[in-house]
């Protein structure tokens, strides 16, 4: 199973592609798409689903994950955030891929086992568990690599009580 997973933001979103056969895991590609700061918001919104639309054109996902909206504070980024999600999930219908979302908490205690985690502590455990040699960066990139394990994983656990 191919699955894309997604860390939404405005600014930037964080991407990955992963397979995951018979409980093994291999990615195939991680990066972020960044929009300008200036751009107006919807200028914004078009580059991330054209953006969206090439990486699952060219990888062809049967399966996503996307991050679930958390904020304290900020509720303008928020918003922002919350639109960013809201084309990522459109594009991803578009072709057939129902997107599961996980909350930072539950995608935490997946790859770590503790749901508190720092992003050190994840990135340092994506490493390991993709027998990576370096930690993936930019954080949203690694956020993104954690939501598509975390549903690889999901869907093991699924498969094996059948």
């Amino acid at each position: 199973m191919r699955i894309i997973g997604i860390d939404p933001g405005t600014a930037t979103t964080g991407f990955s592609i992963i397979d995951s056969i018979n409980g093994n895991i291999s990615l195939l590609d991680y990066g972020c798409i960044k929009t300008a700061p200036g751009l107006s918001d919807a200028t914004r919104l078009k580059q991330i689903s054209d953006d969206m639309k090439t990486l699952i054109k060219k990888w062809k996902p049967t399966r996503g994950s996307i991050e679930k909206l958390y904020f304290k504070k900020n509720v303008k980024t928020a918003i922002q955030v919350a639109q960013a999600r809201g084309v990522i999930m459109q594009n991803m219908m578009e072709e057939g891929i129902e997107p599961v979302e996980y909350t930072p908490l539950e995608i935490k205690m997946a790859i770590t086992g503790y749901g508190k985690a720092d992003k050190k502590m994840v990135q340092q455990m994506i490493k390991m568990l993709l027998n990576m040699k370096t930690i993936p960066k930019p954080d949203d990139a690694a956020d993104a690599i954690a939501c598509a394990i975390c549903l690889a994983n999901s869907t093991s656990m699924i498969n094996a009580t059948k």
